[in-house]
């Protein structure tokens, strides 16, 4: 995989805060990865969601469990960072990822719960 792969441009599948919030209460519910900063992701993120900051994701690919049944959502701040993931993901053999449409800023301004 060349280094292109974390541009933040181009088109991704999406989902967004509505949709994702009520797969969140589905069994299974969908895979969250998180790709903001550590300090990004204590100041608030779904409840569940798994940190991996988008500098890291290459690296730990292979020890997240994301080869299950369930979908993957990744998630940044405005939906940049989460395009490189969804990417990677799919490069993996992971079909079904997406990212967030709008990234925590949208699901913030829906008024969805998150936790710190």
């Amino acid at each position: 995989m060349d280094l292109l792969w974390w541009l933040p441009f181009g088109q991704v599948p999406e989902i967004n805060s509505e949709e994702l919030h009520a797969q969140l209460q589905e069994a299974p519910p969908p895979l969250v990865i998180d790709v903001r900063t550590n300090l990004e992701f204590a100041q608030g993120h779904i409840d569940g969601a798994i940190n991996v900051p988008i500098t890291e994701l290459n690296s730990r690919l292979e020890s997240l469990d994301l080869y299950t049944d369930n979908s993957v959502v990744a998630i940044c701040l405005t939906a940049h960072r989460s395009i490189p993931a969804v990417r990677l993901f799919q490069e993996a053999g992971i079909e079904d990822a997406c990212q967030l449409e709008g990234g925590m800023l949208a699901w913030n301004r829906a008024g969805f719960p998150t936790t710190e």
